[in-house]
């Protein structure tokens, strides 16, 4: 079995002093370690009713559309403000260092939906929560907000509960 936690590398003091940035891109360049992941994933929500994988800009991407692929469902992008042709719903968010905007096409999905919420980590959990917002907005039902890792001492994990909605992480580290 792979361990996905091993398979990403940490970048000390990025993108500022004192944070210590988990990348997943030394995960997603592994062919055993990304289908290891892909495969993990798909095999917990395998049985769950879903209707659709969205994946927030831009690492939610790559791992949502290829979760979507795998349970054979449709992919819905969340994207930062002005990447969306046409009709749009935006949500505003927090930042650990700001605030920032999110959107979907105002159809992605119909009322009642079932989504599962993808990125490729849950920190202080702010673009997380817009994201869920944003789905809710429209009408869709947040299954359970998916993430390969978690870093529980920024607690976003825990905002998300106190929502009312599932969290799931591959893996978690200590500190940020």
């Amino acid at each position: 079995m792979v361990d996905i936690a091993k398979l990403i590398r940490t970048i000390p003091h990025y993108p500022k002093e004192g944070i210590m940035f988990r990348d997943i891109t030394t995960l997603l360049k592994d062919p055993a370690g990304f289908k290891a992941c892909i495969d993990q994933l798909a095999n917990r929500y395998k049985d769950t009713p879903i209707d659709y994988v969205a994946g927030i800009e831009a690492r939610g991407f790559i791992l949502g559309a290829a979760l979507a692929y795998k349970l054979g469902l449709g992919f819905i992008p969340v994207r930062k403000k002005g990447k969306l042709p046409g009709k749009t719903i935006t949500q505003d968010y927090d930042l650990e260092y700001g605030s920032d905007t999110i959107e979907i096409h105002h159809d992605a999905l119909h009322a009642g939906a079932k989504v599962l919420l993808i990125d490729d980590l849950i920190a202080t959990g702010g673009t997380a929560i817009g994201a869920i917002t944003l789905i809710e907005k429209v009408g869709g039902k947040i299954v359970e907000a998916a993430f390969i890792v978690d870093l529980p001492e920024l607690g976003g994990a825990k905002k998300i509960q106190a929502l009312g909605h599932n969290v799931f992480a591959l893996c978690d580290f200590s500190g940020h």
